[in-house]
């Protein structure tokens, strides 16, 4: 079979500049990646309804402090969440609603 394209020019050149750029796609591989942990998925599903500070959220999701706190310095160095002191608490929050939506269109894609 010869170098013949199946595709129009149009089609093919939509295509072209349609697919993200290198830095685009590195950025969105180190922000799927961060829901490829169950922990992490926890953590952003119990930070979905309240923001929460580590002791509240290792209660709540039956985990040790220092695994909570491990896997939230990934998700604020990553830009999920960010924090806000209250006095020698810090709370932690989703960064945007953004975070939340993925998480549910995955559900609905997943049919749950």
């Amino acid at each position: 079979m010869s170098d013949m394209l199946l595709l129009d020019r149009r089609t093919q050149t939509i295509v072209e500049e349609s697919v993200p750029e290198e830095e685009i796609l590195d950025r969105l591989v180190r922000f799927f990646s961060v829901f490829s942990d169950s922990t992490r998925l926890k953590i952003l599903s119990a930070l979905s309804i309240s923001e929460l500070c580590v002791t509240d959220l290792s209660r709540v999701l039956n985990m040790n402090q220092t695994t909570v706190s491990h896997q939230l310095r990934f998700l604020k160095g990553n830009g999920i969440v960010k924090t806000e002191r209250h006095g020698k608490i810090i709370f932690y929050r989703l960064s945007s609603d953004i975070v939340n939506e993925v998480l549910l269109s995955a559900i609905d894609f997943l049919g749950y």
